[in-house]
């Protein structure tokens, strides 16, 4: 008779945990249980035979994080008794600022309060960064007065300046450099003890004796091996616990069985056969591979560690870009207020220049507002009473009320940061080939050393036993990943130097080797295909007006302005030599353009529709040019004089002079290019088809470039992407590899993986080219580690006694070991004379 209850269970905080949990229940024979993480519940069927013991016995082989309690409900739901203890909710949520997670997600979305690494791969934990910015109010002239609020000085009564708090030092970083140094301090000199004599004349001997030398190595080992390296090994034991095989297993198991080897081998060299001492009589020691190994692999975490401290500088940039504080409109009276204080509904004034605090709704005036960190389009937007503004955007010249309605992470900024946030932590870092190839080379090594220790135990040889152990220790000792553990770093290392050269910032090596899998290639449009810096391309005035009178005019009404269009034409009058005419009365016409007084005469300088409210006609024949020009992705300003069309000003972001050959060069090597943009469809539409590329798509915000990449990901597909703009930022964090353009924002850069140090689109092809490079250059040495591994391990094994009477000797296992390590680097090296291209 079957019996279905429920239990309770506590210490899951994620997917991962359900499952171990899950599975755990289910090798019991009988049973069939299925785990809820949302309730905290396991619904187990099973028969009369198992018991509540049996159950928490097997939930406890988990290691004691998971508890299951006695039944909360029978399979009716009715309640059978109610445990003794409360039970808190452990679920954690993944967006808490301050804990840990594994990059890899190897246990879903599980945290850690405290830095460590993860049981499951190893790897190192990484921080959630907080997405608030955090403030501080403090006295110009008395700096010992601080505030969280502004406010005034309590002693001269100045006002109170908002001071952002320091970025905490990354720890993490800081305690693998700190290692570094320590290991290198230690691993030079014992690498020129035991290398020495390898060189003519045996030169160290002469001045060290090799006893001695020993000595001197052991205690130079001891502060690697127990210091510096042992994170390494804590990381090897869990491995083997838990039996989720990976690097660490493999270097842990090769350097232990290398320390300890030369340890005894030092100590009590009486218990070596002859055949493994040197011909000078003396053991073998292997602590210079010990300290290299080690040296390396903590190298390699340095790296990693870097790179995890620069992906949440993308979301530090971010918060930045949130104002500290506020003016709250209260009663009719202004009063300075945190930004963290702000509530829904507040009435807030926005003052010309400043940056709009929250989101809201224009409710008194017209602004001009600077959206391009939300579209990426330079050109401000006009918007008037009863229009949505966006906290972090940049107000023109015009003062206004707005009326608050999302506050806190309702922004769409904070939206933004979360994107980014959760992209981060989606993007998981590429395994790393020796880590999967370690789960089938550290049981096959384990296996050959057990079987060699049994083989030499029956060979019926005097000192059987000294053989059976110094023969498995040396299959450990030769399997130890010397050449293994160079074969990635070095290739990434020079392919960084090389990158670097050529103008490829790489900020993270994982990013490199997924990218010459990549097929398709998603690109923003300004800054990226186009300079993002509009130039006037054309301005023609009536045959009343000379055409150098029309620019003269537009470029002297604009002097003053910051708008991009009205900067183009000023920059063109500079070009030009012309001088600039005084203007009065200037008058902004929101949405339309504006109105300003020359000497006697009165212009207009702004879209079709200032001059059709003002009963100006357009002559036919150039309202014909101006739609030719349009279409051909230009914005047009018409100049007036006195109620009569004087001309036109055509103005437009020009295509990069590379963009187009670039773009057709990466189609070529079949990769699909897409275009995104924050723009209109018409001027989409001509620069996609100038350029190219077939397929784009306009008028997209940052979560809808994020939601087209997510979507090309499910479809299975690589995506790499090239971004200059902050509204960049989410999507460039979420695509497989992002690119930034070199001249783009700060935030941008930083969300990148790698960054095109002159902007170009050419950088694209020779990111291209080096990552093909290196994962070749990779797969190389890994070849050639393992064909010393293919040799090594047999003859340190005993295979050729038998018929030469040859064991590994230590002099053999150095040389070999030195030379499989050089053809590494030396192969390595060969990626600084490859052409990019």
């Amino acid at each position: 008779m079957e019996n279905k209850h429920i239990y309770h269970v506590s210490g899951m905080t994620c997917n991962g945990c359900r499952t171990n949990v899950e599975k755990k229940l289910n090798e019991i024979p009988g049973v069939q249980a299925q785990v809820k993480l949302e309730t905290g519940e396991a619904e187990v069927q099973h028969n009369s035979e198992v018991n509540l013991s049996l159950l928490q016995q097997k939930v406890a082989e988990l290691g004691g994080h998971y508890e299951l309690h006695a039944e909360k409900k029978d399979a009716d739901n009715k309640q059978l008794h109610a445990p003794n203890r409360q039970y808190t909710d452990l679920k954690l949520s993944t967006h808490q600022p301050g804990k840990y997670y594994c990059p890899m997600m190897c246990e879903g979305d599980k945290v850690y309060d405290e830095f460590g690494s993860c049981p499951v791969c190893g790897m190192n934990l990484e921080k959630i960064p907080n997405n608030t910015l955090k403030v501080t109010f403090s006295c110009p002239m008395h700096p010992e007065i601080q505030s969280d609020k502004p406010g005034n000085c309590s002693i001269c009564g100045m006002d109170l300046v908002a001071n952002q708090t320091t970025d905490e030092e990354d720890g993490v970083y800081q305690d693998w450099k700190r290692k570094l140094i320590i290991s290198i301090v230690f691993t030079l000199p014992v690498f020129i003890l035991s290398m020495g004599d390898m060189l003519p004349g045996n030169p160290l001997s002469k001045i060290i004796p090799p006893y001695i030398n020993g000595w001197i190595q052991l205690f130079l080992t001891l502060p690697v091996f127990f210091y510096t390296g042992w994170t390494f090994f804590i990381r090897g034991w869990n491995s083997f616990r838990t039996w989720n095989l990976n690097m660490f297993s493999l270097i842990s198991l090769g350097t232990t069985a290398a320390f300890i080897f030369s340890a005894v081998a030092l100590l009590f060299p009486a218990l070596l056969p002859t055949e493994m001492l040197s011909h000078h009589g003396h053991a073998p020691l292997y602590f210079e591979s010990v300290c290299v190994i080690i040296t390396l692999v903590i190298l390699g975490q340095l790296m990693e560690a870097k790179a995890h401290s620069k992906t949440n500088s993308a979301i530090k940039e971010l918060v930045k870009l949130t104002p500290a504080e506020a003016i709250w409109v209260k009663e009719g009276k202004e009063e300075k207020i945190a930004v963290s204080d702000v509530q829904k509904d507040y009435i807030l004034r926005v003052r010309p220049g400043d940056k709009v605090p929250i989101d809201g709704v224009i409710i008194e005036g017209n602004a001009t507002i600077d959206e391009s960190m939300i579209t990426g389009e330079s050109i401000p937007v006009e918007k008037k009473t009863g229009e949505y503004v966006i906290g972090g955007t940049i107000n023109g010249n015009h003062s206004f009320l707005m009326q608050t309605k999302q506050i806190g992470n309702e922004t769409l900024l904070a939206q933004i940061i979360q994107l980014v946030n959760d992209a981060s932590r989606s993007q998981a870092p590429i395994q790393k080939l020796t880590d999967k190839v370690s789960r089938i080379f550290v049981p096959i090594v384990i296996l050959i050393a057990v079987l060699t220790f049994v083989g030499w135990l029956f060979t019926g040889l005097e000192d059987r036993f000294a053989y059976a152990v110094t023969n498995a220790l040396a299959v450990l000792i030769v399997a130890c990943p010397c050449a293994l553990g160079l074969a990635t770093p070095m290739s990434v290392m020079v392919s960084v130097g090389k990158g670097a050269k050529n103008g490829v910032l790489i900020k993270k090596a994982a990013a490199l080797e997924l990218l010459h899998k990549a097929n398709v290639l998603v690109v923003d449009k300004t800054g990226t295909i186009t300079e993002g810096k509009p130039r006037v391309t054309s301005y023609k005035g009536t045959p009343q007006f000379k055409d150098e009178d029309i620019l003269q005019l537009a470029a002297s009404i604009n002097k003053h302005s910051s708008h991009p269009l009205a900067q183009a034409m000023v920059d063109m009058a500079n070009e030009k030599g012309q001088t600039f005419i005084d203007i009065n009365n200037f008058h902004n016409i929101t949405g339309k353009g504006v109105a300003a007084n020359a000497f006697h005469i009165k212009a207009l300088l702004g879209n079709e529709m200032l001059l059709k409210d003002n009963d100006v006609a357009i002559p036919v024949g150039m309202m014909t040019t101006v739609e030719d020009l349009q279409a051909l992705g230009n914005s047009v300003s018409f100049l007036a004089i006195d109620g009569t069309c004087a001309g036109y000003i055509a103005v437009r972001d020009n295509i990069k002079p590379e963009a187009k050959s670039s773009i057709q060069h990466v189609q070529h090597q079949g990769i699909e290019v897409m275009m995104l943009t924050g723009d209109n469809a018409l001027t989409a539409r001509v620069i996609a088809e100038e350029v190219g590329i077939r397929e784009y798509k306009a008028r997209l915000l940052p979560q809808d470039k994020l939601a087209i990449i997510k979507e090309l990901q499910d479809e299975g597909k690589i995506v790499a992407m090239a971004g200059d703009g902050i509204n960049d930022a989410p999507a460039l964090t979420q695509a497989h590899v992002g690119i930034a353009m070199g001249s783009g924002t700060d935030i941008a850069i930083q969300s990148a993986d790698i960054t095109l140090l002159k902007g170009e689109l050419k950088g694209v092809s020779k990111a291209l080219a080096l990552s093909r490079a290196m994962m070749t250059n990779i797969k190389q040495n890994l070849i050639f580690a393992f064909m010393y591994n293919v040799i090594g391990i047999p003859v340190a094994a005993g295979i050729l006694y038998p018929i030469f009477g040859i064991l590994m000797s230590p002099m053999l296992a150095a040389l070999a070991m030195s030379l499989s390590s050089v053809s590494v680097i030396l192969n390595s090296l060969r990626l600084n004379i490859k052409k990019l291209e």
